[in-house]
């Protein structure tokens, strides 16, 4: 796992520090069953990164997204920012392309050989993932921009981001977006409505190790807050209960970021999972709204609109 910023909210990204075996994701969540095929799982560089296994600089992690339209998917800012570009630094951050997607349910990493057959040459890895995720019929490779806004040090005020593919997916589903407001119209009409998040992340987050992560899996959680974070205000992000609240189960965790939270039985994402409280992801957490003016403006920017 990997900290994006110095605060104490753990940005939930998930380090790739090598090839995962399928497993589960979201914190004592269900299986997807297919209920959410255009909700997929980002594979990116980042190569002013590090990872202690290789002398040189670069990263792999991996977070989560949804396909809005055939060619473009809506994550979460941190998700998208810093982003290589053919294996090097962009300069301001904004519009690598050294992502890709799998749509997949269970996404297929075996054609990625272990990092370790690489050490200590993260170019070297580079050059054989990048290779193969290309090649494949199912990773389809994306450029990255963050909000114009977002500040690595204040992730959360800002905190959205869109892909934009290289190659259409055309499915009959798509997710869709939000009407400005949408969630303060929904926690006023029921205070106690459950939502439906969904994600790739982690199952557990432990002091001694990790399980799960790499399947598509939903959770059920229910807001509790919309004051933003830690006093940043209203209209920034929304508080989800812990995964030990009732009447919901499960939660999210490291590698659920930029995922969707649905209302119930609808295809709008009305957050992109930003943000943890704890390490252990036992203390809920929170999704960045994209049902706020600056937000809906900067996907109006890519032609998405409600």
């Amino acid at each position: 796992m990997r900290r994006r910023t110095t605060v104490l909210l753990a940005a939930f990204v998930l380090a790739l520090v090598a090839p995962l075996a399928p497993a589960r994701a979201i914190t004592n969540g269900q299986p997807d069953g297919g209920a959410h095929p255009y909700v997929g799982q980002l594979l990116f560089y980042q190569p002013g990164e590090s990872d202690p296994r290789f002398t040189d600089p670069g990263s792999w992690f991996n977070c989560t997204g949804t396909l809005v339209d055939p060619t473009h998917v809506v994550t979460a800012g941190h998700c998208t920012f810093g982003t290589g570009r053919n294996g090097q630094e962009t300069a301001d951050g904004s519009g690598g392309n050294d992502v890709w997607i799998s749509f997949a349910e269970v996404p297929d990493y075996s054609i990625l050989p272990p990092s370790s057959t690489f050490v200590p040459s993260n170019a070297a890895r580079y050059a054989a993932w990048s290779a193969a995720l290309d090649a494949s019929t199912e990773w389809v490779r994306a450029t990255a921009y963050p909000h114009p806004d977002y500040d690595e040090n204040a992730f959360y005020l800002h905190d959205a981001g869109v892909l934009v593919l290289s190659e259409p997916v055309v499915m009959g589903t798509y997710g869709t977006l939000p009407s400005q407001g949408l969630i303060d119209r929904l926690y006023k009409a029921d205070k106690n409505a459950t939502y439906t998040a969904v994600g790739y992340g982690l199952e557990k987050s432990m002091p001694q190790g990790v399980e799960g992560g790499d399947t598509r899996r939903v959770a059920t959680v229910k807001i509790n807050s919309l004051n933003g974070v830690y006093g940043s205000g209203k209209g920034t992000a929304v508080g989800y209960s812990s995964n030990k609240g009732k009447p919901h189960t499960g939660g999210t965790c490291f590698g659920d970021s930029g995922g969707p939270t649905f209302p119930k039985g609808s295809t709008t994402v009305i957050t992109v999972t930003s943000f943890g409280i704890d390490q252990n992801c036992k203390a809920g957490g929170g999704g960045y709204r994209l049902d706020q003016p600056d937000d809906l403006a900067f996907l109006a920017g890519f032609g998405l609109t409600p």
